[in-house]
C-alpha cells in the first residue's frame, strides 16, 4: 500500500547547516537524499514543499568569528551564501532558503515562548553556570569543555561529543575549562528559564511508537524516553542570537530557535507564493525531516515535545542517515579525513550527479557510509558506465544509424510488465526511505535492456527484418524512457540529457512515473546520441588520493608538533639556560591602554618595545590599574609569547606582573632604552 500521493499537505526539510565552514560531503549525505526523496514524490503527483536555511546563531558562530576577527553577521552571510551556492551547483533546489537570523524567525521564536510560557511550560531557574575569572564572561556551550557526567569522556558545555552523545545541561560538565585562555573555569550561580520536558514523557512515548521514518530515529529517542527526561534549560548568556522575551542578557538556546526555522522558511516560501503556512504548521499535514544521526535526541525528543506544548503540527516523519567515514576512517577535519565539496569534488571537474549516485546507493540510508576514492570510480565505471550508459547509448546510437527516428513497433506486454513492476518496486522502496534498494531496482532495468537487446540481436535483424529490427528498437527505446523517468530524481541534470536524446521536448522533471509505461511516439526523431557517462580513469584517481594522503599527513604533522608541546608543557618543570634564552623579555612603555569591551578585567594595551610601531597586548589588570594612569609606565614585556585572542582581542606579547593582592607590574629601576633586552 503505497502513501503517497495524499491530498494532505507535504513539507520536506533537511537539518540547516550551520553557517561557520564549509561544505564537505558529510553534509550531502542528508541534503540529497532528501532531494531525491522530493522528486520521487513529485512523480507521483504529489504537491510537496521543500525548505532549509542556514544555522546561524549558537556559541560556534560567536567563537569562529572571534577566531576570524570577523562579526558573526559577516561570518553568516559568507556561509549561508556558500551552503546556497553548492546545493544549486549539486542539483539540491529548496522552494525557500532562509537563515535563523531573518525578522521572520526572530518573530516566530517569541512566538513560541510566549505561547509555551502563556500555557506554563517555561520557569525559571537559578542554576550554576561556567564562568571564566581570566577571561571575565559566563561560558555557555562551545566556551567550556571538561569531562562527561554520564560517562566521564571528554565532552563539550551542551554535548558529549566524544563519548555517549547525551545532551549536556548547563552546570553538569565536570572539571570545566575555559576554551578561550584554557585556564580552568568555576560555577557561579545565575538566573536562566526551563522548558518542562518531563511532562511530555507519556505524549513523547505515544508519538514516538506511531512516528513514521527510519527505525534508527525511532529507537534512540524512544531509548531516552525510557530512561526518563529532565526539564530543559532554553536560555543562553549571549548577545548573538534570538533575545528571550523580556531579557536582554539572555537569549534562547540554538536549539529552539534553529528548528522554528523550518516554520519561519514555510512562512517566507507561503508569502511569496500567496499559500498558507498554518495548512502546514497548524492543521493535519505530513511534515518529513531529513537529518544526520548525530541530532535524533533534539528532532525526536525536543522538538516535538516543544511544538506540542506551544499547538503547532507535530513532525510526521524523520528520517535519519547513518554516519560517514572518509578511506573507512572516522570524519575528522583536524585529523585530515575529509572531503570538501568544492575544494576536492567540483573543482576537479567532477559532475554533481555523480556523486549523487555514490551517496544514494552505497549502502543503506540507515547505515555507515564510506567514502573512497577507488569504490566511487568502481560504482560509477561498473554500474552508470557499464550498464545503464551502455545499454542507453547502443540502443540509441543504433536507432539513430539505422533510422534517425523512433522506428514503428509493437510494445511487448513483457517489456511493459517489466517496467511496471520495477515502477512498483522502486516506488516502494523511496517511500520507506530506501534509496539503495528503489535505485538498484532501478538499475536492475537498465540490465533487463542490455539483456533483451543482446538477446534479440539488432545487428542481425537489420540484414535480415528491418520491421521486426525496428519493433526491437522501439522496445529498447521504451525501456530507456522509463530509466530516465526513474533516473531523473538521483541524476538529474544527466536525464535531462537523456530525455532529450530520446526526442522527447517535454520537461523531464516533471514527468510522472506514468509516463514510463506511456508508449513512446514512433517516427520521432532521434537526435545523434551522446555519451552519457563517462569512465572515470585510474590517473584521476590517483591524483584524488594523493591530494587525500597529503592532507592526512600534514593534519598528523600538526596533531604531532601540538603533542610535543603539550607533552614538554607537561613533563618539564625546570629549564635551563638554553630554554630560558629562548625568550625574547624587553622593556617598553605603554603608549594607549583601554578597557576591553565585555570585560571587567582585561586591559588592551598599546606597548612601544623600540619596533617600528607598538604592540597590541592585552593584560589582565584592569581590576587593579586604570587605564589612564598607566600610560607613560615602563613595563617589561615578554615579546615572543604565542600569540592569543582573548575576548576577540589579538593580544601578541605578554606584560609581565607578579600577584600580590592583585597584578603588579614589574617595572626597570630606572628609565631605559624602549626595546632593552633583559637577559
Amino acid at each position: 500500500m503505497t502513501k503517497f500521493p495524499t491530498d494532505k499537505p507535504v513539507l520536506v526539510t533537511c537539518g540547516l547547516p550551520y553557517a561557520n565552514g564549509k561544505a564537505h560531503i558529510g553534509h550531502l549525505r542528508t541534503y540529497i537524499p532528501a532531494d531525491i526523496y522530493v522528486r520521487a514524490l513529485k512523480k507521483h503527483g504529489q504537491d510537496v514543499t521543500f525548505v532549509c536555511g542556514s544555522d546561524t546563531h549558537g556559541t560556534p558562530i560567536v567563537f569562529n568569528a572571534e577566531e576570524y576577527n570577523t562579526t558573526p553577521e559577516e561570518l553568516i552571510k559568507t556561509y549561508h551564501k556558500h551552503f546556497d551556492d553548492i546545493f544549486k551547483s549539486m542539483n539540491v533546489y529548496f522552494d525557500a532558503f532562509g537563515t535563523t537570523e531573518d525578522a521572520t524567525n526572530h518573530n516566530r521564536t517569541h512566538a513560541i515562548v510566549n505561547k509555551l510560557i502563556d500555557n506554563g511550560y517555561v520557569y525559571s531557574k537559578t542554576i550554576e553556570i561556567a564562568y571564566c575569572p581570566v577571561c571575565d564572561r559566563y561560558l555557555p556551550d562551545r566556551y567550556v569543555k571538561g569531562k562527561c557526567p554520564h560517562c566521564a569522556e571528554a565532552a563539550r558545555g551542551d554535548e558529549c561529543d566524544q563519548g555517549c552523545g547525551k545532551h549536556l545541561e548547563p552546570g553538569e560538565l565536570e572539571s570545566p575549562v575555559c576554551t578561550l585562555c584554557g585556564d580552568a573555569a568555576e560555577y557561579k550561580e545565575q538566573e536562566h528559564y526551563f522548558f518542562k520536558l518531563s511532562q511530555f514523557q507519556d505524549f513523547l512515548q505515544n508519538y514516538l511508537e506511531n512516528l513514521e521514518g527510519t527505525s534508527n530515529a525511532r529507537n534512540y529517542a524512544m531509548g531516552w524516553v525510557k530512561k526518563g527526561l529532565d526539564d530543559w534549560c532554553i536560555t543562553r548568556n549571549l548577545e548573538w542570537g534570538v533575545k528571550f522575551p523580556g531579557r536582554d542578557d539572555l537569549v534562547v538556546y540554538v536549539w529552539v530557535d534553529a528548528p522554528i526555522g523550518y516554520i519561519s522558511f514555510t512562512e517566507e516560501w507561503a508569502n511569496a507564493n500567496n499559500e498558507s503556512w498554518e495548512k502546514i504548521w497548524k492543521d493535519d499535514s505530513r511534515i518529513v525531516h531529513f537529518i544526520g544521526g548525530d541530532i535524533i535526541y533534539h528532532h525526536c525528543i525536543f522538538w516535538p515535545a516543544m511544538l506540542k506544548g506551544a499547538e503547532y503540527t507535530q513532525p510526521w516523519s524523520v528520517v535519519a542517515s547513518g554516519m560517514l567515514k572518509i578511506e573507512n576512517k572516522t570524519f575528522s577535519k583536524s585529523r585530515g579525513y575529509v572531503v570538501w565539496v568544492e575544494e576536492d569534488y567540483l573543482n576537479h571537474g567532477f559532475h554533481p550527479d555523480l556523486l549523487r549516485y555514490y551517496l544514494a546507493t552505497y549502502t543503506s540510508h540507515t547505515k555507515e557510509l564510506n567514502f573512497s576514492w577507488p569504490f566511487f570510480q568502481e560504482k560509477i565505471n561498473s554500474e552508470l558506465v557499464g550498464v545503464f550508459g551502455n545499454f542507453f547509448y547502443r540502443s540509441l546510437l543504433f536507432a539513430y544509424k539505422n533510422f534517425g527516428y523512433i522506428p514503428e513497433g509493437e510494445i511487448e506486454s513483457d517489456v511493459l510488465d517489466n517496467i511496471q513492476s520495477t515502477i512498483d518496486g522502486y516506488t516502494e522502496a523511496m517511500e520507506n526511505y530506501e534509496f539503495k534498494k528503489a535505485i538498484d531496482t532501478a538499475l536492475s532495468l537498465a540490465s533487463y535492456g542490455n539483456t533483451y537487446f543482446q538477446s534479440n540481436e539488432p545487428w542481425r535483424l537489420i540484414k535480415e527484418d528491418k520491421t521486426e529490427c525496428g519493433r526491437v528498437i522501439a522496445n529498447c527505446i521504451q525501456i530507456a524512457k522509463a530509466l530516465v523517468v526513474l533516473f531523473e530524481p538521483v541524476v538529474p541534470e544527466k536525464m535531462e540529457d537523456a530525455w532529450k536524446q530520446i526526442g522527447m521536448s517535454s520537461d523531464v522533471h516533471a514527468s510522472r512515473y506514468s509516463d514510463a509505461t506511456e508508449l513512446v511516439e514512433s517516427n520521432t526523431p532521434i537526435p545523434k546520441p551522446r555519451i552519457l557517462f563517462k569512465k572515470i580513469e585510474d590517473e584521476k584517481i590517483e591524483e584524488m588520493e594523493k591530494i587525500s594522503s597529503d592532507r592526512v599527513k600534514k593534519a598528523q604533522e600538526k596533531e604531532h608538533e601540538k603533542g610535543m608541546r603539550e607533552d614538554k608543557m607537561e613533563s618539564e618543570e625546570n629549564i635551563n639556560f638554553d630554554d630560558f634564552s629562548k625568550m625574547d623579555i624587553r622593556v617598553g612603555k605603554i603608549v594607549n591602554a583601554e578597557k576591553v569591551e565585555k570585560s571587567n578585567k582585561l586591559l588592551r594595551l598599546e606597548v612601544d618595545i623600540g619596533e617600528n610601531s607598538p604592540r597590541q597586548v592585552v593584560a589582565g589588570i584592569a581590576k587593579t590599574h586604570n587605564p589612564e594612569e598607566i600610560i607613560g609606565h615602563q613595563v617589561v614585556v615578554l615579546a615572543n609569547m604565542e600569540p592569543a585572542k582573548l575576548c576577540g582581542v589579538d593580544s601578541k606579547g605578554m606584560v609581565l606582573a607578579g600577584e600580590d593582592n592583585g597584578a603588579v607590574l614589574l617595572k626597570p629601576e630606572r628609565e631605559v632604552t624602549l626595546g632593552t633586552k633583559i637577559g
